[in-house]
């Protein structure tokens, strides 16, 4: 019978509570620009790193952590935002909207943020994973499952749409 891996706290792997505090900032950071939300983000991250945790053992190159995270986050999120898109009516109602938390920012910063998340999800993708993530192209079609040629294009696209946004304009 194979080994099954401890469940609650009977698994305490040192290995994975320090990649978790080292790295836990710069994950959070990346899932805030895919959402655009900070709780959403601290959820994403959350089921990315329950999903790492659960393969835990089976990820021989440790160099590849945040790679394997990364790439765990986009699908988790992809897969939200496809359930989401379901589970929306239109209706005659306009909910309560919250207000967004400037404080710490820049104009130009919010505008960008702004700008990114009215970009379709697959571009967003490419360029938070491009730009904010510092990876190769390469790097983002290994993480997203595309080829290098999609990522190229995706985030050709992207820039072009970036460019002409009219907010971005007015600064």
């Amino acid at each position: 019978m194979p080994a099954q891996r401890p469940t609650g706290r009977e698994f305490d792997d040192p290995g994975f509570r320090e990649y978790v505090t080292a790295r836990s900032g710069s994950l959070l950071r990346t899932a805030y620009l895919l959402t655009g939300n900070r709780a959403d983000a601290e959820d994403l991250v959350q089921a990315a790193l329950a999903k790492t945790y659960l393969a835990w053992d089976r990820i021989e190159d440790r160099s590849a952590l945040d790679g394997y995270v990364r790439r765990a986050m986009v699908n988790t999120h992809i897969s939200w935002w496809r359930r989401r898109r379901v589970e929306e009516y239109p209706t005659d109602e306009i909910p309560d909207q919250a207000v967004a938390d400037h404080s710490g920012t820049s104009d130009l910063a919010d505008s960008l943020r702004r700008a990114v998340d009215r970009l379709p999800q697959r571009m967003r993708a490419a360029v938070v994973l491009r730009y904010f993530e510092d990876m190769t192209e390469a790097e983002v079609a290994d993480a997203l499952g595309v080829s290098l040629g999609t990522v190229k294009s995706t985030v050709s696209r992207a820039v072009a749409k970036l460019r002409i946004d009219a907010e971005l304009q007015a600064r």
